[in-house]
């Protein structure tokens, strides 16, 4: 005789969480030819994401091969670091050329120059734009391509003080089809008001309100280099779905903004005085986390112009 099938009771798990089970976890697209580096030894940290580079000297010029070679790494695993460079501003700057005309913020404050960005987070100073996942300059009609960050000489916290960055690729992968399809072709609108609301008073922030007007992006955007699709919004500056109901639009946001705090698409970088980091703005999220007390922790920042996400 057959045994009864068992009878559980009812059970569910809350709307609007993040999924568990196995994790799709893709590091390059479909059909993407996996060649070997010559130039650079290549030591990935994370399963999709993140590399440290080593033997090179980012003081010197680059080549167009190494730039080349470069580029691919940057595609491949979407922020590479490089330790103990030491570089100066204009050596910094001159690296991040390669990738594009410089972008200047001026909600941010500024380093040697106006396209260089410094960020002193000292004991009683003014928060400096941590504990939040984000995409950077989302804000802007064509957002940055990417962004080469410095921390300085001496100004590393003893402990704590990390960055972390979040694949965007496998965050989309890994969301349940109903809810890729539900996405697909949706757009949402970016404004740098919630994002700097949080640090600035509305007299600070209403001088660039004609600079910056809100701006649509795709919810899913595509990578223009190799194609790959990405979720495209972050919880600094996207507030609403177009022609979502608000409450619809604002529970897929919290869904689609949960999908950068699973760790398996994540890698933590453990700065080094001098250490420096190269990341995809168009396929990443990064969460500076401040868990420094009182120590000081200085870190300068050279952003490259993009293009209009589609």
């Amino acid at each position: 005789m057959t045994p009864a099938a068992p009878v559980l009771r009812s059970h569910r798990i809350p709307a609007d969480g993040l999924y568990e089970g196995p994790r799709t976890l893709r590091r390059t697209p479909d059909g993407w030819e996996d060649r070997p580096y010559e130039r650079f030894e290549v030591v990935p940290q994370a399963a999709t994401i993140g590399a440290e580079i080593r033997g090179l000297d980012l003081s010197r010029p680059l080549s167009g091969g190494l730039r080349a070679e470069l580029n691919r790494a940057l595609l491949e695993w979407k922020v590479l670091f490089f330790r103990g460079q030491h570089l100066t501003s204009e050596s910094q700057r001159e690296f991040a050329a390669n990738w594009g005309e410089l972008e200047t913020n001026p909600l941010l404050a500024q380093g040697d120059s106006r396209d260089v960005v410094r960020f002193d987070k000292t004991a009683g100073g003014v928060p400096t734009f941590e504990n939040v996942w984000h995409t950077d300059v989302t804000f802007r009609e064509r957002p940055a391509l990417g962004a080469v960050l410095q921390l300085q000489l001496r100004e590393v916290p003893p402990t704590g003080g990390d960055t972390m960055w979040a694949d965007m690729a496998a965050a989309y992968d890994n969301l349940p089809s109903e809810i890729r399809a539900a996405i697909d072709g949706a757009r949402a609108v970016h404004d740098y008001l919630p994002g700097f609301a949080r640090f600035y008073s509305p007299a600070q922030l209403a001088p660039f309100q004609e600079q910056f007007p809100p701006v649509e992006h795709p919810v899913v955007r595509r990578h223009p280099e190799t194609g790959r699709r990405m979720l495209f919004v972050n919880a600094s500056f996207t507030t609403r779905i177009v022609g979502w109901d608000e409450t619809a639009g604002d529970r897929m946001l919290r869904l689609l903004f949960q999908q950068a705090h699973v760790p398996e698409f994540q890698v933590r970088w453990r700065w080094q005085a001098g250490d420096l980091a190269f990341w995809d703005n168009r396929a990443t999220q990064h969460y500076a986390v401040n868990d420094y007390g009182s120590a000081r922790r200085v870190a300068e920042r050279v952003a490259i112009a993009g293009d209009r996400p589609y």
